[in-house]
């Protein structure tokens, strides 16, 4: 669901506010009234400043009481400034209006950011625990606001698709919201569906064993006044709406959140719906590729040898090696058929990214140095932290195949550099383009509310992908 909250700015707080945020730091003493002195209050509560400290206060309020909010905003920057927006939008859940005086800053984007996406719910049933209903932000520049709240809300726009069960979300179905943002935001749009799906063998063998038959999706932007010159950057998501591992079928544990393993296709959807917002200066395209991975008598097999788009045969060994399969046709056909100065792909692709990462960073592959160092850039802005992994050479060969051109796992099968070994496959398909992987298998889900991430999708990589675009 979207967020509820809703945004006001003004330029003074209101004497009569119902709950107030104020900041403090080393420099900037709270601009209100308090009942004592703020060095004794702060001192009290042994407060440093940090972002995420927030302090209570009561204080006179006509014949009532009536509450501040003390938050500390570290040193500024957009990380502090967004954990700080995080923390006094939780301590204002349930209540009518939160008012927030805000620092000066050249980050007031990520303090609206923090505060809207920690104000994210997703529940199908009665709400437990409501958010605040509005957020009025005063003495910020509006402009800055706005760009917070299209980015905090592109992101809740990914969780909401991640987190919708997959007995609604099916491929059809993905590609009926691609086609309502389309409509909502000026995109152009094109679907293919059955027997235009021909070319591409690795959509249509994944998808192979579901009831829910695969699409895959174009969703194409065009910034106003583009000529032959505008870049163009073609961002490709994986879309697997349910993930069993197919025959090569995966634990009862490992497949509780397979839900949210269409987290890449659907972080490619929400960018996609801010890029007129944020008057984004090139041309984008969206390629979701969706399908559900699924077991029945029709489900591919290990050892089956299936054609990628453009022509490369595959030896499938490992089902659950599908998200690759499903990328690799969307690379192919943007090489072949599109003309991008840069390729992005984002999937959660390997449990072994997570493994090295942890569940806080993406991993990042990456062909030419300028595209890498620009992402990884965003990402320190936008809050979506990558961390940088070799394609290393060396392993290259472990994806021969004895019957086809290519396997779709390390066909020793030993596990080892999974991540590595699933960049290495999808830069089999992107031709001489400039290319980056993004493996958001760790910090796509969150098992817990903490900071702006709610128990849940995360929507990681949409805010980094905004920024990318809009530099």
């Amino acid at each position: 669901m979207p967020i509820e909250t809703t945004l006001t700015v003004v330029d003074r707080l209101a004497d009569d506010a119902e709950l107030t945020a104020v900041p403090f730091g080393a420099d900037l003493a709270p601009p209100v009234e308090l009942p004592v002195p703020v060095t004794a209050l702060l001192s009290h509560h042994e407060a440093k400043g940090e972002p995420g400290e927030v302090f209570e206060v009561p204080v006179v309020r006509g014949d009532g009481v009536g509450r501040v909010l003390l938050y500390g905003m570290g040193d500024n920057t957009a990380p502090a400034l967004r954990k700080a927006g995080a923390a006094v939008a939780r301590k204002a859940k349930g209540r009518h209006s939160l008012s927030v005086l805000v620092p000066p800053s050249d980050d007031v984007s990520a303090l609206v950011e923090g505060a809207l996406l920690a104000s994210y719910t997703f529940r199908i049933g009665e709400t437990r625990t409501r958010a605040v209903e509005e957020i009025v932000f005063t003495g910020a520049d509006e402009q800055a606001v706005r760009r917070g709240e299209v980015a905090a809300r592109a992101t809740a726009l990914a969780r909401d698709l991640t987190n919708t069960p997959a007995d609604v979300a099916t491929p059809e179905w993905l590609a009926d919201q691609a086609r309502l943002i389309a409509a909502d935001h000026g995109l152009a749009v094109r679907v293919w569906a059955g027997e235009d799906l021909g070319p591409f063998g690795g959509i249509r063998a994944v998808g192979q064993g579901s009831i829910h038959p695969p699409r895959f999706v174009q969703l194409q932007y065009t910034p106003e006044n583009a000529g032959d010159g505008t870049p163009h950057v073609v961002l490709a998501g994986k879309g697997i709406t349910f993930d069993t591992g197919g025959l090569s079928l995966k634990p009862t544990e490992g497949m509780k959140t397979m839900k949210s393993d269409m987290a890449g296709g659907a972080a490619v959807m929400a960018v996609m719906s801010a890029l007129t917002a944020f008057d984004v200066p090139v041309r984008v395209t969206g390629l979701i590729a969706c399908a559900e991975n699924a077991i029945s008598g029709s489900a591919q097999r290990p050892s089956d040898v299936i054609t990628q788009y453009g022509g490369r045969t595959v030896e499938v060994l490992n089902t659950d090696a599908e998200g690759r399969l499903v990328l690799a046709d969307a690379l192919a056909y943007a090489d072949a058929e599109l003309d991008p100065d840069a390729m992005i792909d984002i999937a959660t692709l390997t449990g072994a990214a997570k493994v090295a990462l942890g569940p806080s960073i993406g991993a990042l592959y990456a062909t030419d140095e300028s595209l890498a160092d620009s992402l990884l850039r965003a990402g320190e802005v936008g809050g979506d932290r990558f961390w940088r992994m070799p394609l290393v050479e060396d392993y290259r060969s472990d994806l021969d195949s004895d019957v086809a051109d290519l396997t779709n796992v390390d066909r020793k099968m030993s596990g080892a550099a999974g991540s590595v070994i699933a960049a290495l496959y999808l830069r089999e398909f992107i031709g001489k383009r400039p290319w980056a992987h993004l493996d958001i298998a760790g910090p796509a889900r969150s098992t817990a509310d903490e900071g702006h991430l709610t128990k849940g999708a995360t929507g990681f990589g949409v805010r980094m992908l905004l920024s990318y675009l809009a530099d």
